[in-house]
Protein backbone atom coordinates (compact mmCIF):
# COMPACT_ATOMS: atom_id res chain seq x y z
CA UNK A 1 0.00 0.00 0.00
CA UNK A 2 2.82 2.41 0.87
CA UNK A 3 4.72 1.64 -2.32
CA UNK A 4 1.69 1.89 -4.62
CA UNK A 5 0.59 5.21 -3.14
CA UNK A 6 4.09 6.70 -3.26
CA UNK A 7 4.76 5.58 -6.83
CA UNK A 8 1.40 6.92 -7.99
CA UNK A 9 2.31 10.32 -6.53
CA UNK A 10 5.76 10.30 -8.11
CA UNK A 11 4.54 9.00 -11.48
CA UNK A 12 1.77 11.56 -11.69
CA UNK A 13 3.95 14.44 -10.55
CA UNK A 14 6.54 13.75 -13.25
CA UNK A 15 4.08 14.70 -16.01
CA UNK A 16 1.29 16.68 -14.39
CA UNK A 17 3.22 19.96 -14.44
CA UNK A 18 3.34 19.93 -18.26
CA UNK A 19 -0.31 20.97 -18.57
CA UNK A 20 0.27 23.96 -16.26
CA UNK A 21 3.12 25.54 -18.26
CA UNK A 22 0.98 28.07 -20.22
CA UNK A 23 -0.76 29.13 -16.99
CA UNK A 24 2.55 29.48 -15.15
CA UNK A 25 3.87 31.58 -18.03
CA UNK A 26 0.97 34.01 -17.66
CA UNK A 27 0.98 34.14 -13.86
CA UNK A 28 4.73 34.74 -13.56
CA UNK A 29 4.94 36.88 -16.74
CA UNK A 30 7.76 34.67 -18.00
CA UNK A 31 8.36 33.05 -21.39
CA UNK A 32 7.85 29.31 -21.78
CA UNK A 33 11.61 28.88 -22.23
CA UNK A 34 12.00 29.88 -18.56
CA UNK A 35 8.84 28.24 -17.23
CA UNK A 36 9.77 24.84 -18.67
CA UNK A 37 12.60 24.68 -16.12
CA UNK A 38 9.93 23.61 -13.63
CA UNK A 39 9.91 20.32 -15.56
CA UNK A 40 13.62 20.20 -16.41
CA UNK A 41 14.76 20.86 -12.81
CA UNK A 42 12.75 17.89 -11.60
CA UNK A 43 14.26 15.64 -14.25
CA UNK A 44 17.86 16.70 -13.65
CA UNK A 45 17.67 16.38 -9.86
CA UNK A 46 16.07 12.97 -10.29
CA UNK A 47 18.95 11.87 -12.51
CA UNK A 48 21.62 13.01 -10.05
CA UNK A 49 20.17 11.15 -7.04
CA UNK A 50 19.00 7.85 -8.59
CA UNK A 51 22.52 6.34 -8.83
CA UNK A 52 23.20 7.09 -5.16
CA UNK A 53 19.95 5.57 -3.93
CA UNK A 54 21.39 2.05 -3.61
CA UNK A 55 24.27 3.19 -1.39
CA UNK A 56 21.97 5.37 0.74
CA UNK A 57 19.54 2.49 1.26
CA UNK A 58 22.36 0.16 2.31
CA UNK A 59 23.84 2.76 4.63
CA UNK A 60 20.66 3.96 6.34
CA UNK A 61 18.18 1.12 5.81
CA UNK A 62 15.67 0.80 2.99
CA UNK A 63 12.55 1.60 5.02
CA UNK A 64 14.15 4.64 6.64
CA UNK A 65 15.39 5.89 3.25
CA UNK A 66 11.99 5.37 1.62
CA UNK A 67 10.05 7.16 4.36
CA UNK A 68 12.50 10.08 4.53
CA UNK A 69 12.37 10.56 0.75
CA UNK A 70 8.57 10.40 0.77
CA UNK A 71 8.40 12.99 3.56
CA UNK A 72 10.80 15.28 1.68
CA UNK A 73 8.73 14.86 -1.49
CA UNK A 74 5.59 15.86 0.45
CA UNK A 75 7.21 18.95 2.00
CA UNK A 76 8.58 20.01 -1.39
CA UNK A 77 5.09 19.62 -2.90
CA UNK A 78 3.67 21.98 -0.28
CA UNK A 79 6.44 24.52 -0.94
CA UNK A 80 5.84 24.28 -4.70
CA UNK A 81 2.18 25.13 -4.14
CA UNK A 82 3.15 28.09 -1.94
CA UNK A 83 5.86 29.46 -4.27
CA UNK A 84 5.70 33.22 -4.78
CA UNK A 85 8.16 33.41 -7.66
CA UNK A 86 9.24 31.28 -10.57
CA UNK A 87 12.69 30.87 -9.00
CA UNK A 88 11.17 29.45 -5.81
CA UNK A 89 9.01 27.04 -7.80
CA UNK A 90 11.96 25.77 -9.86
CA UNK A 91 14.07 25.27 -6.72
CA UNK A 92 11.35 23.28 -4.97
CA UNK A 93 10.76 21.20 -8.09
CA UNK A 94 14.45 20.29 -7.93
CA UNK A 95 13.95 19.17 -4.32
CA UNK A 96 10.95 17.10 -5.44
CA UNK A 97 13.07 15.47 -8.11
CA UNK A 98 15.86 14.68 -5.66
CA UNK A 99 13.36 13.06 -3.29
CA UNK A 100 11.83 11.07 -6.15
CA UNK A 101 15.29 9.93 -7.24
CA UNK A 102 15.79 8.31 -3.84
CA UNK A 103 12.21 7.20 -3.17
CA UNK A 104 11.52 5.20 -6.33
CA UNK A 105 14.57 2.87 -6.35
CA UNK A 106 14.48 2.33 -2.57
CA UNK A 107 10.78 1.48 -2.75
CA UNK A 108 11.38 -0.98 -5.58
CA UNK A 109 14.22 -2.67 -3.67
CA UNK A 110 12.07 -2.88 -0.54
CA UNK A 111 9.23 -4.47 -2.50
CA UNK A 112 11.29 -7.15 -4.23
CA UNK A 113 13.21 -8.05 -1.08
CA UNK A 114 9.86 -8.72 0.60
CA UNK A 115 8.36 -11.10 -1.98
CA UNK A 116 9.97 -14.34 -3.24
CA UNK A 117 10.25 -14.91 -7.02
CA UNK A 118 7.13 -17.07 -7.26
CA UNK A 119 4.97 -14.19 -5.98
CA UNK A 120 6.42 -11.48 -8.20
CA UNK A 121 3.90 -11.85 -11.03
CA UNK A 122 1.18 -10.80 -8.60
CA UNK A 123 3.41 -8.04 -7.27
CA UNK A 124 4.00 -6.74 -10.80
CA UNK A 125 0.24 -6.75 -11.40
CA UNK A 126 -0.08 -4.37 -8.46
CA UNK A 127 2.84 -2.04 -9.13
CA UNK A 128 1.97 -1.61 -12.80
CA UNK A 129 -0.95 0.56 -11.69
CA UNK A 130 0.99 3.43 -10.08
CA UNK A 131 3.89 3.30 -12.54
CA UNK A 132 1.78 3.45 -15.72
CA UNK A 133 -1.65 4.70 -14.62
CA UNK A 134 -0.17 7.66 -12.72
CA UNK A 135 1.43 9.27 -15.80
CA UNK A 136 -1.60 8.30 -17.89
CA UNK A 137 -4.00 10.11 -15.58
CA UNK A 138 -1.76 13.17 -15.10
CA UNK A 139 -3.08 15.20 -18.08
CA UNK A 140 -6.74 14.97 -17.06
CA UNK A 141 -5.99 15.56 -13.36
CA UNK A 142 -3.68 18.49 -14.06
CA UNK A 143 -6.04 20.01 -16.61
CA UNK A 144 -9.02 19.80 -14.26
CA UNK A 145 -7.17 21.26 -11.26
CA UNK A 146 -5.66 24.08 -13.30
CA UNK A 147 -8.89 24.93 -15.13
CA UNK A 148 -11.27 24.72 -12.17
CA UNK A 149 -9.07 25.81 -9.27
CA UNK A 150 -5.44 26.93 -9.56
CA UNK A 151 -2.08 25.59 -10.77
CA UNK A 152 -1.06 25.51 -7.09
CA UNK A 153 -3.40 22.58 -6.47
CA UNK A 154 -1.43 20.51 -8.96
CA UNK A 155 1.22 20.36 -6.23
CA UNK A 156 -0.87 20.79 -3.08
CA UNK A 157 -2.98 17.73 -3.86
CA UNK A 158 0.08 15.65 -2.91
CA UNK A 159 0.25 17.02 0.63
CA UNK A 160 -2.62 15.25 2.47
CA UNK A 161 -1.92 12.01 0.60
CA UNK A 162 1.80 12.29 1.33
CA UNK A 163 1.26 12.89 5.06
CA UNK A 164 -1.07 9.89 5.29
CA UNK A 165 1.34 7.58 3.45
CA UNK A 166 4.33 8.73 5.54
CA UNK A 167 2.49 8.00 8.79
CA UNK A 168 1.22 4.67 7.46
CA UNK A 169 4.65 3.58 6.21
CA UNK A 170 6.43 4.56 9.41
CA UNK A 171 3.89 2.71 11.53
CA UNK A 172 3.44 -0.52 9.56
CA UNK A 173 6.52 -1.14 7.40
CA UNK A 174 9.09 -3.26 9.25
CA UNK A 175 12.31 -1.46 10.03
CA UNK A 176 15.19 -2.63 7.86
CA UNK A 177 18.65 -2.60 9.45
CA UNK A 178 21.44 -0.97 7.46
CA UNK A 179 23.41 -3.36 5.28
CA UNK A 180 27.14 -3.38 4.82
CA UNK A 181 28.06 -0.27 2.87
CA UNK A 182 31.53 1.08 2.29
CA UNK A 183 32.53 4.68 1.96
CA UNK A 184 30.52 6.83 -0.42
CA UNK A 185 31.94 6.64 -3.93
CA UNK A 186 32.07 10.42 -4.39
CA UNK A 187 33.78 10.35 -7.78
CA UNK A 188 31.35 7.76 -9.08
CA UNK A 189 28.41 9.84 -7.86
CA UNK A 190 29.80 12.95 -9.58
CA UNK A 191 30.56 11.15 -12.84
CA UNK A 192 27.19 9.39 -13.00
CA UNK A 193 24.99 12.23 -11.71
CA UNK A 194 26.55 15.01 -13.76
CA UNK A 195 26.90 12.80 -16.84
CA UNK A 196 23.32 11.60 -16.79
CA UNK A 197 21.87 15.04 -16.05
CA UNK A 198 23.95 16.58 -18.87
CA UNK A 199 22.69 14.02 -21.38
CA UNK A 200 19.09 14.37 -20.22
CA UNK A 201 19.37 18.16 -20.44
CA UNK A 202 20.64 17.87 -24.01
CA UNK A 203 17.88 15.51 -25.16
CA UNK A 204 15.21 17.52 -23.33
CA UNK A 205 16.28 20.86 -24.81
CA UNK A 206 17.40 19.67 -28.25
CA UNK A 207 14.01 20.12 -29.92
CA UNK A 208 13.56 23.58 -28.36
CA UNK A 209 17.05 25.10 -28.75
CA UNK A 210 18.12 23.14 -31.82
CA UNK A 211 20.34 20.07 -31.92
CA UNK A 212 23.21 22.09 -33.33
CA UNK A 213 23.05 24.83 -30.66
CA UNK A 214 26.11 25.27 -28.45
CA UNK A 215 24.38 24.45 -25.11
CA UNK A 216 22.91 21.21 -26.47
CA UNK A 217 26.09 20.05 -28.22
CA UNK A 218 28.39 20.90 -25.30
CA UNK A 219 26.04 19.41 -22.71
CA UNK A 220 25.54 16.21 -24.72
CA UNK A 221 29.25 15.77 -25.42
CA UNK A 222 30.20 16.43 -21.80
CA UNK A 223 27.55 13.98 -20.61
CA UNK A 224 28.79 11.20 -22.91
CA UNK A 225 32.39 11.71 -21.77
CA UNK A 226 31.35 11.71 -18.10
CA UNK A 227 29.22 8.56 -18.49
CA UNK A 228 32.05 6.79 -20.31
CA UNK A 229 34.39 7.78 -17.49
CA UNK A 230 31.87 6.55 -14.94
CA UNK A 231 31.52 3.19 -16.69
CA UNK A 232 35.28 2.67 -16.64
CA UNK A 233 35.45 3.82 -13.01
CA UNK A 234 32.54 1.61 -11.89
CA UNK A 235 33.98 -1.55 -13.44
CA UNK A 236 37.35 -0.97 -11.76
CA UNK A 237 36.21 0.33 -8.36
CA UNK A 238 35.75 -2.29 -5.63
CA UNK A 239 32.56 -0.67 -4.25
CA UNK A 240 31.10 1.74 -6.86
CA UNK A 241 28.08 3.94 -6.34
CA UNK A 242 26.30 1.90 -9.04
CA UNK A 243 27.30 -1.71 -9.63
CA UNK A 244 27.30 -1.86 -13.41
CA UNK A 245 28.74 -5.38 -13.22
CA UNK A 246 25.16 -6.49 -12.50
CA UNK A 247 24.46 -5.97 -16.20
CA UNK A 248 26.59 -9.06 -16.76
CA UNK A 249 23.54 -11.04 -15.62
CA UNK A 250 21.81 -12.15 -18.84
CA UNK A 251 18.20 -11.79 -17.69
CA UNK A 252 18.74 -8.45 -15.96
CA UNK A 253 20.56 -7.06 -19.01
CA UNK A 254 18.06 -8.32 -21.60
CA UNK A 255 14.96 -7.08 -19.74
CA UNK A 256 16.49 -3.62 -19.39
CA UNK A 257 17.19 -3.52 -23.13
CA UNK A 258 13.66 -4.66 -24.00
CA UNK A 259 12.13 -2.06 -21.69
CA UNK A 260 14.09 0.77 -23.32
CA UNK A 261 13.08 -0.34 -26.83
CA UNK A 262 9.43 -1.26 -26.24
CA UNK A 263 7.86 0.36 -23.19
CA UNK A 264 10.17 3.37 -23.70
CA UNK A 265 8.62 4.48 -27.03
CA UNK A 266 5.12 3.82 -25.68
CA UNK A 267 5.68 6.11 -22.68
CA UNK A 268 7.37 8.61 -25.00
CA UNK A 269 4.27 8.61 -27.21
CA UNK A 270 2.17 9.63 -24.20
CA UNK A 271 3.98 12.99 -24.28
CA UNK A 272 3.27 13.39 -28.00
CA UNK A 273 -0.37 12.27 -28.12
CA UNK A 274 -1.91 15.17 -26.11
CA UNK A 275 -0.21 17.62 -28.48
CA UNK A 276 -1.44 15.61 -31.48
CA UNK A 277 -4.99 15.62 -30.14
CA UNK A 278 -5.00 19.37 -29.52
CA UNK A 279 -3.08 20.57 -32.61
CA UNK A 280 -4.41 18.12 -35.23
CA UNK A 281 -7.80 16.97 -33.90
CA UNK A 282 -8.48 20.38 -32.29
CA UNK A 283 -9.51 19.00 -28.91
CA UNK A 284 -9.52 21.02 -25.70
CA UNK A 285 -6.94 20.19 -23.00
CA UNK A 286 -9.64 18.53 -20.90
CA UNK A 287 -11.02 16.52 -23.83
CA UNK A 288 -7.47 15.48 -24.68
CA UNK A 289 -6.90 14.35 -21.11
CA UNK A 290 -10.08 12.28 -20.99
CA UNK A 291 -9.05 10.60 -24.25
CA UNK A 292 -5.51 9.69 -23.20
CA UNK A 293 -6.80 8.55 -19.79
CA UNK A 294 -8.26 5.45 -21.45
CA UNK A 295 -4.67 4.21 -21.76
CA UNK A 296 -4.66 3.99 -17.97
CA UNK A 297 -7.91 2.01 -18.07
CA UNK A 298 -6.31 -0.37 -20.56
CA UNK A 299 -3.33 -0.85 -18.25
CA UNK A 300 -5.68 -1.74 -15.42
CA UNK A 301 -7.59 -4.26 -17.53
CA UNK A 302 -4.47 -5.83 -18.99
CA UNK A 303 -2.57 -6.09 -15.72
CA UNK A 304 -5.42 -7.90 -14.00
CA UNK A 305 -6.05 -10.40 -16.82
CA UNK A 306 -2.67 -11.06 -18.45
CA UNK A 307 -1.05 -11.96 -15.13
CA UNK A 308 -2.76 -15.34 -15.42
CA UNK A 309 -0.74 -16.09 -18.57
CA UNK A 310 2.67 -15.42 -17.03
CA UNK A 311 3.08 -18.65 -14.98
CA UNK A 312 2.20 -20.70 -18.06
CA UNK A 313 4.20 -18.94 -20.78
CA UNK A 314 6.83 -16.84 -18.98
CA UNK A 315 8.42 -13.50 -19.90
CA UNK A 316 9.62 -14.15 -23.45
CA UNK A 317 6.27 -14.92 -25.17
CA UNK A 318 4.40 -12.32 -23.13
CA UNK A 319 6.93 -9.55 -23.84
CA UNK A 320 7.03 -10.49 -27.53
CA UNK A 321 3.22 -10.47 -27.80
CA UNK A 322 3.01 -7.14 -25.99
CA UNK A 323 5.74 -5.65 -28.16
CA UNK A 324 4.00 -6.72 -31.37
CA UNK A 325 0.74 -5.20 -30.11
CA UNK A 326 2.58 -1.95 -29.30
CA UNK A 327 3.86 -1.83 -32.89
CA UNK A 328 0.26 -2.11 -34.12
CA UNK A 329 -0.86 0.57 -31.66
CA UNK A 330 1.84 3.08 -32.67
CA UNK A 331 1.43 2.35 -36.40
CA UNK A 332 -2.34 2.92 -36.20
CA UNK A 333 -1.77 6.58 -35.30
CA UNK A 334 -0.47 7.11 -38.83
CA UNK A 335 -4.05 6.50 -40.02
CA UNK A 336 -5.60 9.09 -37.71
CA UNK A 337 -6.77 12.28 -39.46
CA UNK A 338 -8.87 15.27 -38.35
CA UNK A 339 -11.94 13.43 -39.69
CA UNK A 340 -11.33 10.36 -37.52
CA UNK A 341 -13.89 9.75 -34.81
CA UNK A 342 -12.57 10.57 -31.35
CA UNK A 343 -14.07 7.32 -30.09
CA UNK A 344 -11.78 5.38 -32.42
CA UNK A 345 -8.82 7.23 -30.89
CA UNK A 346 -10.10 6.38 -27.43
CA UNK A 347 -10.41 2.73 -28.39
CA UNK A 348 -6.85 2.85 -29.68
CA UNK A 349 -5.63 4.31 -26.38
CA UNK A 350 -7.41 1.50 -24.52
CA UNK A 351 -5.73 -1.09 -26.75
CA UNK A 352 -2.33 0.55 -26.24
CA UNK A 353 -2.68 0.36 -22.47
CA UNK A 354 -3.51 -3.35 -22.61
CA UNK A 355 -0.58 -4.01 -25.00
CA UNK A 356 1.93 -2.17 -22.82
CA UNK A 357 0.74 -3.93 -19.69
CA UNK A 358 1.78 -7.27 -21.25
CA UNK A 359 5.34 -6.12 -21.92
CA UNK A 360 5.67 -4.29 -18.63
CA UNK A 361 4.27 -7.21 -16.63
CA UNK A 362 6.74 -9.64 -18.22
CA UNK A 363 9.71 -7.34 -17.61
CA UNK A 364 8.81 -6.19 -14.10
CA UNK A 365 8.15 -9.75 -12.93
CA UNK A 366 11.29 -11.36 -14.33
CA UNK A 367 13.91 -8.61 -14.19
CA UNK A 368 15.26 -9.22 -10.68
CA UNK A 369 14.89 -13.03 -10.65
CA UNK A 370 18.62 -13.78 -10.68
CA UNK A 371 19.74 -10.70 -8.72
CA UNK A 372 20.78 -11.40 -5.14
CA UNK A 373 18.99 -9.71 -2.26
CA UNK A 374 22.12 -7.76 -1.38
CA UNK A 375 22.32 -6.31 -4.89
CA UNK A 376 18.64 -5.38 -5.22
CA UNK A 377 19.20 -1.76 -4.20
CA UNK A 378 21.83 -1.24 -6.87
CA UNK A 379 19.86 -3.24 -9.46
CA UNK A 380 16.79 -1.10 -8.78
CA UNK A 381 18.87 2.06 -9.20
CA UNK A 382 20.20 0.79 -12.56
CA UNK A 383 16.67 -0.05 -13.73
CA UNK A 384 15.22 3.32 -12.70
CA UNK A 385 18.15 5.19 -14.25
CA UNK A 386 17.67 3.30 -17.50
CA UNK A 387 13.91 3.79 -17.36
CA UNK A 388 14.13 7.56 -16.94
CA UNK A 389 16.81 7.84 -19.63
CA UNK A 390 14.80 5.72 -22.08
CA UNK A 391 11.69 7.87 -21.61
CA UNK A 392 13.69 11.10 -22.04
CA UNK A 393 15.45 9.82 -25.17
CA UNK A 394 12.22 8.62 -26.77
CA UNK A 395 10.47 11.90 -25.96
CA UNK A 396 13.39 13.79 -27.54
CA UNK A 397 13.28 11.69 -30.71
CA UNK A 398 9.50 11.96 -31.16
CA UNK A 399 9.21 15.68 -30.38
CA UNK A 400 12.15 16.50 -32.65
CA UNK A 401 10.52 14.69 -35.58
CA UNK A 402 7.12 16.25 -34.87
CA UNK A 403 8.69 19.72 -34.69
CA UNK A 404 10.66 19.19 -37.89
CA UNK A 405 7.86 20.56 -40.04
CA UNK A 406 5.51 23.49 -39.93
CA UNK A 407 3.31 23.82 -36.89
CA UNK A 408 0.30 21.53 -36.80
CA UNK A 409 1.59 19.48 -39.75
CA UNK A 410 -0.09 16.07 -39.58
CA UNK A 411 2.65 14.51 -41.72
CA UNK A 412 5.27 15.38 -39.10
CA UNK A 413 3.22 13.74 -36.36
CA UNK A 414 2.68 10.65 -38.49
CA UNK A 415 6.45 10.46 -39.04
CA UNK A 416 7.01 10.65 -35.28
CA UNK A 417 4.63 7.75 -34.65
CA UNK A 418 6.37 5.80 -37.43
CA UNK A 419 9.70 6.32 -35.69
CA UNK A 420 8.20 5.09 -32.40
CA UNK A 421 6.81 2.02 -34.18
CA UNK A 422 10.22 1.23 -35.70
CA UNK A 423 11.86 1.42 -32.26
CA UNK A 424 9.13 -0.85 -30.89
CA UNK A 425 9.81 -3.35 -33.70
CA UNK A 426 13.45 -3.53 -32.59
CA UNK A 427 12.27 -3.99 -29.00
CA UNK A 428 9.98 -6.84 -30.06
CA UNK A 429 12.81 -8.59 -31.86
CA UNK A 430 15.00 -8.18 -28.78
CA UNK A 431 12.25 -9.63 -26.57
CA UNK A 432 12.00 -12.67 -28.83
CA UNK A 433 15.76 -13.26 -29.06
CA UNK A 434 17.41 -11.92 -25.89
CA UNK A 435 15.05 -12.97 -23.09
CA UNK A 436 15.42 -16.62 -22.04
CA UNK A 437 12.35 -17.90 -20.21
CA UNK A 438 14.34 -20.59 -18.40
CA UNK A 439 16.26 -17.84 -16.55
CA UNK A 440 12.98 -16.76 -14.95
CA UNK A 441 11.60 -20.19 -14.01
CA UNK A 442 11.55 -19.26 -10.31
CA UNK A 443 8.93 -16.55 -11.01
CA UNK A 444 6.66 -18.95 -12.93
CA UNK A 445 5.84 -21.25 -10.03
CA UNK A 446 2.24 -20.88 -8.91
CA UNK A 447 1.88 -20.65 -5.15
CA UNK A 448 -0.79 -22.80 -3.56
Amino acid sequence: MAYVAAMFMAGTDMQIVNVTLPTLSRDFSAPLSEVQWTAIAYLLALAVLIPASGWIGDRVGVKQTFVFALALFTVASALCGAAQSLGELIAMRAVQGAAGGIMTPSGTAMLYRTFPPERRARVARTVIVPILVGPGSAPILGGALTQWFSWRWVFLVNVPAGIAVVLFAWRFLPRTPPATAGRLDVWGMLFSGLGLSSVLYAVSEGSALGWGSAPVVLSGAAGIVLLATFTRWSLRHHDPILRLRLLGDRLFRSTNIVFALSTGPFLGSLYLTPIFLQEILHQSPLASGTTTFLEAVGVGIGSQSLVRLYPRFGPRPLATLGGAALVVYLSAFMLITPDTSLWLVRGLMLFGGIANSATFLAIQTSMFTTVSSGDLGHASAIYNTQRQSAIALNVAVLTTIAAGSAAADITAFHSAYLAAAIIAVIGTVCACTLIHTRDARATMRVMS
